[in-house]
C-alpha cells in the first residue's frame, strides 16, 4: 500500500541552500528584508509572504515596524521540527511546490499550531490543511504507525493536539477489529498482510491472524507502547493477545528474554542499553500483563523473574511475578524453578526462599478454589436427588506441585548450606493427601542426611516425620530397611508395616477363597428363578478376584490331568517296548528317583521275628 501523500502549491521552488554559510535564501529578485534562525540554520526571507500566514510572525515581525533602520531578525529556536519543518512553511507561503507525507504530517501540524496558521490568515490556511490530511493518514494502519512514531520529537506538543490518542486509538481499534473482518482486511505490504513472512532471530515464520501486529507495535517506545496497550485494554481485546504483544516487546527489548539484542537497529532502541533502563522496562512490562490466569506460558514467568532478579528490580515487580507464577505453579517444570542465588551474601546455591513464597501463593489459590468448589458440591449435591454428580475433587494440580516439590527438595538437598528449617517447611507445606506415595520425599530427606551427617537423631527424626511409612513403595522400603542413614524408629515401623502389609495380603487372599467355596456351595443349592436368570451375590472387585481363582484352579486341574496321562502313556510305553526307567530318563534329561520303603535287614529293629521279609517293589517315581 503506498504511503500517504498531499502536494500543495503551484509555483516551482526558489529556494537555494549555502553549505558554507548553513543558510537558504530566496531567489525571488527582492531583497531580503527579514533574517528567522531555526537552529542553526539561517532563513534569509520576506515579511509579507510570513506575516500574512501566520500570526506569531506577525506578532514578531511587528515589533521592527517602529525602526525600519534595524535589520528584522527572529529566533525560532524552540519551532517544532526544526529547519526541516520551517523550510515546509515557507515554501507554503511563497506557494511553492512541497509534499505532505505520514512521516512530516504531525511535526508540520505541531509547527503551524505554533505559529498559529488558522484560517483568519487566509483561507485555505496550512492548519486547516494538515488536520484534513491527518484524517486520511488515521486511515491507513501503516501511515499511522509512521505518524505515531514521528511524535517522538514533538512529544508535548502532539499530546496537547490530541494527536498522539488520536494515532494509539486508531491502531488499537484496527487491531481489536481484526478478528471481526477477517477477509475485508486489506492486503497489500508487510505491515498490511497478517499472513507476510516476517524473520524473528534468524527464523522465517509466518504471521497469524492474533499477532500480526506484534512487530510493528514492538518498533514502539515504551510511553507509547504502554499507551497503545491500555487502549486495547479498553477496547476489551482477547488477554491472550495483549499478553503476548507484551512477551514479544520484552523479547526483543531485553537481551537477557531474547536470544539476540536489537540495540543494533539504529537509535531507536539505545533507550534501553543500560540495565537501569531495562529495569524500568522490565517492571512496565510486568506491570502491564494481565491478571488472568495462564495468559502467559509459567516458564516465561520464570524467565521474567530470573532477569528482575539480576536487574534488581523493586520488590513489587518481584512479589508481581512470584504472585503469577504461584498461580499456576503445576504448569512449572524442576528446570525452571532452579533459581540460582545471585544474591553476595546468600549461603544457598538456589532461591529457597523465592519458591517457598511461590509454592505459599499456590496454596491460597488451592484453598480458594477448594471453597469454591465445596460450595458448588454442595449445590450440586441439593440438586442431585439420584446422587449421580457427587462431590470428589481432583487432585491433578495439588498432586503435581507435589511431585515437583519433592523432586526440586531432592536436587537442592545436597546443599550443605540449606537449613533444616528451610527444608521441613518448603516439604511440610504440601498436604499429606497430595502424595499419594512417599517415593519422592524419601530420596530427598535420604540425600539430605547424606549431604549433612552431622545432624542429631532428633533432628533426623523430624525430617522422618515428613513421611508416611504405608506410603512407600516396596523398593523404597526395601531401600529404607537397610539405611543406616535412617534413625532406628523409623526403620522399624518400615518393617512392621511391611509385615503388616504382607500379612494383610495373604489374608486377603485366604477371604477370597473361602468366600469363592462358600458362594460355590450356594450356587449348587440355588433355585434359578423361571426366567432363567441368576442375580450374582457379589460385585465389583471380590467378583474381579474369585474368577481369578476360579481361573487358577482350572489351570491347575487341567495341568494334572494332562500329567496323569502322561505318566500313563509313559507306563504302557514300558511295558509294550521293555525300555528301562533309567534309559528313558536319560534320554529325556530327567532325573528320576524311586521313592519307597528302604530296604530292611535281618538285623532291623522293625524285624522283631528275627526273619527278612522281602523287599516291596517302589510304589511310585518322583522327579527330582
Amino acid at each position: 500500500m503506498a504511503m500517504a501523500c498531499m502536494k500543495l502549491g503551484s509555483k516551482s521552488d526558489v529556494f537555494h541552500f549555502n553549505q558554507d554559510s548553513k543558510s537558504w535564501g530566496c531567489s525571488s529578485g527582492l531583497p531580503s528584508d527579514v533574517t528567522i534562525e531555526v537552529g542553526d540554520v539561517l532563513f534569509y526571507l520576506h515579511k509579507f509572504p510570513l506575516l500574512s500566514r501566520s500570526k506569531t510572525l506577525e506578532n514578531l515581525i511587528g515589533e521592527y515596524s517602529d525602526d525600519e533602520k534595524q535589520s528584522c531578525v527572529l529566533k525560532l529556536h524552540d519551532l517544532p521540527g526544526g529547519p526541516k519543518i520551517f523550510l515546509l512553511i515557507a515554501k507554503f507561503c511563497y506557494g511553492v511546490k512541497l509534499e505532505v507525507n505520514s512521516t512530516n504530517a504531525v511535526p508540520l501540524r505541531c509547527a503551524t499550531e505554533y505559529l498559529k496558521m488558522t484560517e483568519e490568515y487566509g483561507a485555505g490556511n496550512l492548519i486547516n490543511h494538515m488536520e484534513n490530511f491527518l484524517g486520511e493518514v488515521f486511515d491507513s494502519w501503516v501511515d499511522t504507525l509512521k505518524a505515531l512514531e514521528s511524535c517522538e520529537e514533538v512529544i508535548e506538543i502532539a499530546e496537547e493536539l490530541h494527536i498522539v490518542s488520536r494515532c494509539i486509538n486508531s491502531l488499537a481499534s484496527k487491531a481489536c477489529e481484526y478478528d471481526k473482518d477477517l477477509f475485508g482486511w486489506p492486503v497489500s505490504s508487510r505491515k498490511d498482510n497478517p499472513f507476510a513472512t516476517v524473520i524473528w532471530n534468524g527464523i522465517q515464520t509466518t504471521s497469524t491472524s492474533q499477532d500480526w501486529w506484534y512487530e510493528d507495535i514492538s518498533e514502539l517506545r515504551l510511553p507509547l507502547y504502554r499507551q497503545f496497550i491500555l487502549a486495547t485494554e479498553s477496547k476489551n481485546m482477547d488477554h491472550e493477545r495483549i499478553a503476548g504483544s507484551l512477551v514479544f516487546y520484552a523479547k526483543k527489548h531485553l537481551p537477557l528474554l531474547g536470544r539476540e539484542s536489537n540495540v543494533s537497529n539504529g537509535n531507536l532502541y539505545s533507550s534501553f542499553d543500560s540495565n537501569s533502563d531495562q529495569k524500568i522496562l522490565l517492571e512496565e512490562i510486568v506491570d502491564l500483563l494481565p491478571n488472568q490466569k495462564k495468559v502467559v506460558p509459567t516458564k516465561l514467568l520464570l524467565r521474567l523473574l530470573r532477569t528482575s532478579m539480576i536487574l534488581h528490580c523493586s520488590p513489587l515487580c518481584l512479589g508481581n511475578l512470584e504472585r503469577r507464577i504461584g498461580m499456576q505453579l503445576d504448569q512449572a517444570s524442576i528446570e525452571d524453578i532452579l533459581i540460582p542465588n545471585i544474591g553476595y551474601t546468600s549461603e544457598t546455591l538456589y532461591e529457597i526462599d523465592c519458591v517457598q513464597r511461590i509454592l505459599d501463593h499456590f496454596m491460597i489459590v488451592d484453598r480458594d478454589q477448594d471453597g469454591s468448589e465445596i460450595a458448588e458440591s454442595v449445590f450440586s449435591e441439593d440438586n442431585d436427588e439420584d446422587g449421580l454428580i457427587g462431590n470428589s475433587r481432583s487432585l491433578t494440580p495439588m498432586t503435581m506441585v507435589a511431585n515437583l516439590v519433592d523432586n526440586y527438595l531432592a536436587e537442592v538437598a545436597s546443599d550443605v548450606n540449606l537449613k533444616l528449617e528451610k527444608f521441613q517447611c518448603l516439604a511440610a507445606t504440601i498436604p499429606d493427601y497430595a502424595r499419594p506415595i512417599d517415593d519422592g520425599m524419601y530420596r530427598a530427606v535420604d540425600i539430605y542426611f547424606k549431604a549433612h551427617p552431622w545432624l542429631t537423631d532428633s533432628d533426623r527424626e523430624l525430617l522422618c516425620r515428613l513421611m508416611d511409612c504405608q506410603k512407600l513403595s516396596l523398593e523404597a522400603s526395601t531401600h529404607a530397611a537397610q539405611n543406616e542413614r535412617l534413625p532406628l524408629r523409623f526403620i522399624v515401623q518400615v518393617l512392621f508395616f511391611e509385615q503388616l502389609r504382607l500379612r494383610t495380603s495373604v489374608a486377603g487372599c485366604l477371604y477370597v477363597s473361602d468366600n469363592y467355596n462358600s458362594q460355590t456351595h450356594l450356587s449348587s443349592s440355588m433355585v434359578v428363578p423361571e426366567s432363567g436368570n441368576m442375580h450374582l451375590i457379589t460385585t465389583g472387585q471380590s467378583d474381579r478376584r474369585i474368577v481369578a481363582v476360579d481361573d487358577m484352579r482350572g489351570r491347575v486341574s487341567e495341568l494334572e490331568k494332562e500329567c496323569q496321562t502322561m505318566k500313563q502313556e509313559i507306563d504302557k510305553l514300558v511295558k509294550t517296548k521293555g525300555v528301562s526307567w533309567n534309559n528313558l530318563c536319560k534320554r529325556f534329561g530327567l532325573g528320576l528317583r524311586l521313592k519307597s520303603k528302604p530296604r530292611e535287614t535281618c538285623a532291623s529293629s522293625n524285624n522283631r521275628g528275627g526273619k527278612s521279609e522281602k523287599v516291596p517293589p517302589p510304589s511310585r517315581i518322583e522327579e527330582v
